[in-house]
């Protein structure tokens, strides 16, 4: 049981220890652990001066005060204990007039200074003695409604002291005071209290407001890591495909060489045959010959025999460099580099998610004493360098061009032909606006972009589920729900969300626009790109699907490639 008289659940554990939470604490960000596992784990800190949760990764500068302190945890999440206002007014009272069992108060009397239950307090409603009497709603202790000096009913207040008094205190105590009645004290107070509860009210609207964005954000980031992991079990597939490619084709070398081996010496063994063969023919014919009795016929067939025979077949011998130990090792070799770079990029990545916090901890009311780490960047970017801190390679999807749209430079220019181009059909293609989308899908972070463009073109981004089909607004970039674009000519710009438009007649004419987009921030910009950056719009939306950019091209339009400062959080 925590000191706050929360009960501990049974499935609460401290994620550093791994056991039951004892003597649990919860730290700002809301997460729960030992009082001991945390003061350890961020001793270790104190040398830096910011302090990291294990669990989520939030920052919090100075160090927090730990208090036990746990709130019920049901399901899964985290909900703080109901609470009651004014507790130390909430005691229940009984009436101070009952015999034998007593029945609860309902009323209590600012004069008599006494709790009444619905029985007793009767004589205050009918006899006209009680009728200066001024009675309350039971609230219990009608003890701190008496002078402690006197014994008397507080019925003033004191301005100079800001305390209730009773009229006694007005001879000596707060003599020559600003006092006044409690009543008309309360109504000067009331109009304070008024509008502290407007502003707490308007905070409550905007915590709300923050909770339902976090909540999105939250979803987001679930979606995100699904989708990561959906991709990188797609990664990995595609890689166990690679090394089984690779498999088979070092195993096919090994065949076919050990094919074209055993086929060389198949004809070098028949060549030696057949020589042996001639061989023993030979050694028959002189054995008969020396054997012979008739000196006529031995020296008749002397001259041919006496010469000995040539060489059919040269001596083969294999060929120490050659050997299936080096294909061998070349697949050993290829595992080791594998190896290496999946551990140097797996130690990397891991280095990076470990030091880049999910959450951060900002100060509310101006208090500048905890402040960001220096690395993380809050404020909208304003220069271009600013801006080319996010920036995000992108290249045109083929299966999304229109049939009038040729790709070029590796898919990083669109332009539009006369002629229809040889692309096969595909549920993505759209087949009624010279349309185009990119590949790499856009979510959970910050990105930009920036196109070049000659003739009217549309730029903009849409959720992957937008129609591709037909010549209705559906498909059509900005004339729906489930795009934004801004439409470029040389008479000017226009933007365009859900077939509500609105013309920018004043914006700067640039034939370079940069997109930013804030995922998380629900929120688009195009920029006229020049010397400097100039806002030509910006949309605020609520996205709920992961986004792709998106191109109505008139004439052409090339992706530009941007040098990136540093790395994009």
């Amino acid at each position: 049981m925590a000191e706050s008289g929360f009960p501990l659940p049974p499935e609460a554990f401290c994620p550093l220890c791994g056991d039951t939470v004892r003597d649990p604490v919860t730290i700002p960000c809301g997460d729960v652990y030992c009082l001991e596992c945390i003061k350890i784990y961020w001793d270790q800190y104190d040398h830096i001066g910011v302090y990291r949760c294990p669990e989520c990764r939030a920052t919090f500068t100075p160090r927090p005060v730990l208090r036990r302190n746990l709130p019920d945890v049901h399901n899964g999440r985290h909900h703080l204990p109901e609470l009651t206002p004014f507790p130390h007014m909430q005691r229940e009272s009984f009436c101070d007039f009952c015999v034998g069992r007593r029945s609860k108060a309902v009323k209590s009397c600012l004069v008599c200074l006494a709790y009444y239950c619905e029985t007793h307090v009767k004589p205050h409603y009918e006899s006209s003695t009680f009728k200066r009497h001024k009675l309350v709603d039971e609230t219990g202790h009608l003890d701190r409604k008496i002078c402690p000096q006197h014994e008397k009913g507080l019925e003033l207040f004191c301005r100079s002291d800001q305390m209730c008094i009773c009229v006694l205190c007005t001879v000596r105590e707060h003599r020559s005071h600003n006092i006044t009645s409690a009543e008309e004290e309360r109504n000067e107070k009331q109009k304070v209290l008024v509008v502290t509860q407007s502003e707490v009210q308007h905070i409550i609207q905007e915590r709300l407001k923050e909770l339902q964005e976090l909540r999105h954000n939250v979803d987001v980031l679930k979606s995100n890591a699904q989708r990561a992991q959906a991709e990188s079990d797609k990664t990995f597939h595609e890689m166990l495909q690679a090394v089984e490619r690779w498999k088979a084709e070092m195993n096919q070398m090994i065949m076919a060489n050990m094919q074209a081996a055993m086929s060389q010496a198949e004809g070098y063994v028949e060549r030696l045959e057949q020589e042996i063969q001639e061989l023993q023919r030979r050694d028959t014919e002189l054995r008969q010959i020396l054997e012979t009795e008739d000196n006529i016929h031995f020296l008749q067939n002397f001259p041919t025999l006496c010469v000995p025979p040539e060489a059919m077949v040269p001596k083969v011998l294999i060929n120490p460099q050659f050997s299936f130990s080096e294909m061998s090792k070349t697949a050993t070799d290829m595992k080791e580099h594998l190896d290496d770079i999946c551990t140097k990029e797996q130690s990397k990545i891991s280095k990076t998610v470990s030091e880049t916090p999910i959450y951060i901890l900002l100060p509310r009311n101006g208090d500048t004493r905890t402040k960001a780490p220096a690395r993380m960047d809050f404020q909208e970017p304003k220069t271009r360098s600013d801006f080319l801190r996010y920036a995000f390679q992108m290249s045109f999807d083929p299966n999304t061009a229109f049939k009038e749209l040729a790709l070029s430079d590796g898919n990083h220019k669109v332009s539009r032909k006369k002629t229809a181009q040889f692309y096969p059909d595909h549920p993505e293609r759209f087949d009624g606006f010279a349309q185009v989308l990119c590949k790499e899908a856009l979510s959970g972070f910050r990105f930009y972009w920036e196109a070049e463009w000659s003739g009217e073109f549309s730029i903009g981004v849409a959720y992957r589920s937008i129609s591709r089909k037909g010549k209705n607004s559906n498909s059509l970039l900005g004339y729906n729900d489930k795009s934004w674009s801004l439409l470029c000519s040389d008479s000017g710009y226009s933007a365009w969300h859900n077939k509500v438009d609105r013309d920018l007649t004043n914006s700067p004419r640039a034939t370079r626009i940069g997109v930013y987009l804030d995922y998380a921030a629900n929120s688009v910009a195009f920029y006229s790109v020049s010397e400097s950056m100039e806002l030509i719009h910006k949309f605020r939306a609520q996205f709920t699907e992961p986004l792709l950019a998106g191109f109505g091209v008139g004439s052409s339009v090339t992706l530009c490639q941007l040098k990136t400062p540093g790395k994009p959080y």
